[in-house]
């Protein structure tokens, strides 16, 4: 991965500074074709030369929007040079122009411009040897045979370079779905939490202020009792709330200074009863196992059960309701059961399973490997029962913000 690293630092820079690569390589290649000016053996003029070292290096500008005109131009300058007797070390550039077709242009392409190579590298070389400019090269057959295969591996060398281009690019495309897929998993937790927080916050408000109504006339005393209720319950969500958001905006501590609420667990079950109770219903809680032994996570997500399936007797049950919690820790699982004896509002407001709170109860039970399961219950009213695997398959699961 350090290559492919490098790779990526390396295309980075290169798109931050487009210009030095495209002009800076014609510009090395008339460099190598400098010296050549000097060269005795050249059979032309000074200016025909460079006009032989333009003519193989300004295509280069346009290599990688037209790799194959590009390389079909430095060749018919090759093969103009034939006659003239001409050696310039710009024909460097036609090992840029066929890298560039390895990367940019079609296999088919790609082995149409290596035979092209292979021919015009052949007949180079028999031209200059007869002509005396290769008279130091005792085996002219095994150099050039040597200059095809460099050419190839040249050529491989692009297509190599067009495959981890593709390789990378399929990695930022992954990196850019697995970021989507996190942002939307992270707008469903806080929608998921919102809806938790609020819908039962504000439903024991409701049913605190229904009974305050109820009240106001024969006992007016519990007016002031019922607001203090209804205050601190605000105050509990608006805590849980800013806690919310402090995680979300990846903050220590509110802007106003106020300490966090720290994330509910199953020894705060009690006051989630307390305040349900305050309500008008009456609710008792029944626990069997090693509570304390489960992950931060895990109580997170029976609380949150918990809190949903009184949310929705509040919603939904009439206020002399009675529920019953039951908790059930063993070595397997844990057994999470809500049951309220109803009888329902009204007749037509009967408990359905697609509402947000039970898709919530749903999601975090699939978090521990668990499945919820609701529904009326022979004492008339509604139960839901969820189960939890200790050992979550998602070892994000546990660390979960709430």
């Amino acid at each position: 991965m350090s290559i492919i690293s490098r790779l990526v630092t390396w295309r980075a820079a290169d798109r931050a500074h487009p210009r030095v690569r495209r002009w800076g390589v014609p510009v090395f290649c008339a460099a190598l074709g400098i010296p050549s000016l000097l060269n005795p053996a050249n059979g032309a003029d000074v200016p025909a030369q460079i006009a032989v070292m333009f003519g193989f290096t300004v295509p280069l500008l346009w290599r990688e929007r037209h790799p194959v005109p590009v390389f079909a131009i430095t060749t018919a300058v090759s093969v103009l040079v034939l006659p003239l007797g001409i050696l310039n070390g710009a024909d460097a550039a036609r090992v840029v122009a066929l890298y560039n077709v390895g990367r940019w242009g079609s296999p088919r392409q790609l082995v149409v411009a290596i035979g092209v190579t292979v021919a015009q590298l052949s007949a180079w070389a028999a031209v200059f040897y007869t002509g005396g400019q290769l008279s130091y090269v005792t085996r002219p057959e095994v150099v050039a045979a040597l200059a095809m295969v460099g050419l190839a591996g040249i050529a491989a060398l692009g297509l190599a370079g067009r495959l981890a281009n593709a390789y990378i690019t399929a990695l930022q495309v992954e990196r850019d779905q697995r970021a989507r897929l996190a942002a939307a998993q992270e707008r469903a937790r806080i929608s998921r939490e919102m809806h938790d927080i609020l819908g039962h916050t504000l439903a024991v408000i409701v049913g605190l202020a229904d009974g305050a109504a109820a009240l106001a006339a024969t006992r007016p005393e519990r007016g002031a009792d019922t607001l203090r209720i209804i205050g601190d319950s605000g105050r509990d969500a608006l805590s849980e709330l800013r806690r919310l958001l402090a995680v979300i905006g990846d903050e220590d501590t509110p802007r106003n200074g106020a300490p966090l609420t720290p994330q509910p667990g199953l020894a705060d079950l009690d006051a989630l009863l307390e305040r349900f109770r305050s309500a008008g219903p009456s609710a008792t809680l029944h626990t069997e196992g090693d509570l304390t032994g489960l992950s931060q996570g895990l109580q997170l997500a029976v609380y949150r059960i918990v809190q949903e399936a009184l949310t929705n007797t509040l919603k939904h049950a009439a206020l002399d309701t009675t529920v019953a919690a039951a908790i059930t820790v063993d070595c397997d699982a844990v057994q999470v059961t809500v049951t309220d004896t109803g009888p329902p509002r009204t007749r037509k407001s009967g408990r359905t399973g697609g509402g947000k709170g039970l898709v919530g109860m749903h999601e975090r039970a699939a978090l521990y490997q668990g499945d919820v399961d609701s529904g009326p219950n022979s004492q008339g009213g509604w139960t839901v029962h969820a189960r939890l695997v200790p050992t979550s398959p998602n070892p994000n699961a546990e660390n979960t913000p709430a």
